[in-house]
């Protein structure tokens, strides 16, 4: 079989139903996310995938590693913030194997667009860790009109140099992508295959559409943008990141690439204050479901049926173990893979098999496990004990009633904890606003 084209578009704080096939609603201007829509219309829509952490980098650490982040010094940050500018410890490190490297070995083409946040050069940088091109950003989150990041740098780049370009930075990241598919399309046709991380901002903050310019000298003395947005701008944003997924799709059926390109689409974590995570609770910080459990939508009309859809568990590092595997990349045997490949899946999705999934987080000492219909979870040192598909709000909690099943997870998962680094004392918790600035859910 030919192997794919892979296209791994990455949204940024995506709730679990800003989608409207998820379940979100319509905004004011109409649809949100048609696109998007349409790509899960064709293809595969898992109901209850998840993330690696409900943070940004230290998923992304999972993303390129295919192994549990917690493996990783960079990634025991919750997240790596832009202090860390110039740290030589802080990043995903350039003698590690990735999914683009291993790829670019299997003889991909490998380029990333959009946000990068696993370490500033000259330690790391998108170059170094198996990216043959690279256009975007290195801090966790910048203005959309000035491109500036939170320390006020200038942070837009191609390769390792800043790069100047006027723009809003969604539609920025879509166009560029666009162009990398123009210039890969023949050696694509010809049997050389390419792989496109694009990584969006969108819709993190700052709250910025395309309209809002006016918005952004305000945002630069303080980029959490905690006194600005609302749910309708925060919608509109999400629809300019599924415009530019439109412009991308027509660029790869104008090149006759769709039919045999993998077209995969997540969400670093569960949703901010804007999102919309219903029936979850919970977003972004916390191992409740609302932090974790995110949209995975695969599309690939060569060998997904469309209308397919799946309650199969998995995470951020089992798709990117799956693209490895299906680009036919083989695993460093220095560094076995955490994660599992969902191939069998794409191909058949009634496909099932046991998946349990693992996740720990410094801040509030939370711990989840989630095998089977039952989760684990432990938030400020207390207990809870949920059966999943019976209870997805996680409120009915199980524990008094399952004592035996309560000591059984929590010593899985204290087995699984032992084979992981331990969390040092230096990494930090980056909160962007508390009870201080807005009540928490």
């Amino acid at each position: 079989m030919q192997r794919p084209n892979i296209l791994y578009i990455v949204s940024d704080d995506l709730g679990f139903a800003d989608l409207g096939c998820y379940g979100g609603r319509e905004a004011p201007f109409g649809a949100v996310s048609p696109h998007i829509d349409a790509l899960a219309a064709a293809g595969l829509r898992l109901t209850e995938g998840y993330a690696n952490s409900p943070v940004c980098s230290p998923t992304r650490f999972a993303l390129m590693s295919m192994r549990y982040q917690y493996r990783l010094r960079g990634a025991l940050e919750e997240p790596i913030n832009s202090r860390s500018k110039g740290s030589a410890t802080l990043g995903l490190p350039p003698d590690l194997p990735t999914l683009p490297s291993l790829l670019k070995e299997a003889g991909y083409r490998t380029a990333l667009v959009g946000k990068w946040h696993l370490g500033y050069p000259p330690h790391f940088g998108p170059l170094r860790s198996g990216y043959e091109e690279f256009f975007g950003i290195m801090a966790g989150g910048v203005d959309y009109f000035t491109h500036c990041s939170s320390n006020g740098d200038h942070d837009l780049y191609i390769g390792d140099e800043t790069h100047k370009e006027v723009g809003y930075l969604t539609d920025v990241f879509s166009k560029r992508a666009v162009q990398h598919i123009h210039e890969r399309a023949v050696d694509a046709k010809a049997g050389q295959p390419f792989f496109l991380s694009l990584h969006y901002t969108a819709p993190h903050w700052p709250w910025e559409t395309r309209d809002d310019a006016h918005v952004a000298p305000e945002v630069a003395k303080n980029l959490f943008h905690l006194d600005g947005g609302n749910v309708n701008s925060y919608r509109k944003m999400i629809h300019h990141m599924d415009e530019g997924i439109g412009w991308i799709m027509a660029a790869l059926r104008e090149h006759g690439l769709a039919e045999n390109t993998l077209v995969v689409f997540t969400s670093d974590n569960g949703g901010e204050r804007f999102s919309d995570n219903w029936p979850l609770v919970g977003g972004k910080m916390d191992l409740t479901e609302g932090g974790i459990r995110v949209p995975w939508i695969a599309h690939w009309p060569a060998t997904i049926a469309p209308g397919s859809t799946s309650a199969q568990h998995c995470m951020t590092m089992d798709w990117s173990a799956t693209m490895l595997d299906l680009g036919g990349g083989q695993p460093h045997t220095d560094y076995p893979l955490d994660g599992v490949s969902l191939a069998p899946l794409l191909r058949d999705p009634a496909h099932r098999f046991e998946r349990p999934l693992y996740w720990r987080m410094n801040h509030r000492g939370q711990r989840a496990l989630r095998d089977g219909n039952w989760k684990y979870l432990m938030v400020d040192g207390h207990e809870y004990l949920f059966n999943i598909p019976a209870d997805e709000r996680e409120r009915a909690n199980q524990a008094q009633r399952e004592p035996e099943r309560l000591a059984r997870m929590r010593q899985q998962w204290l087995d699984w904890n032992s084979t992981m680094p331990p969390i040092p004392d230096d990494a930090t918790i980056s909160l962007g606003y508390s009870t201080q600035h807005m009540p928490q859910r």
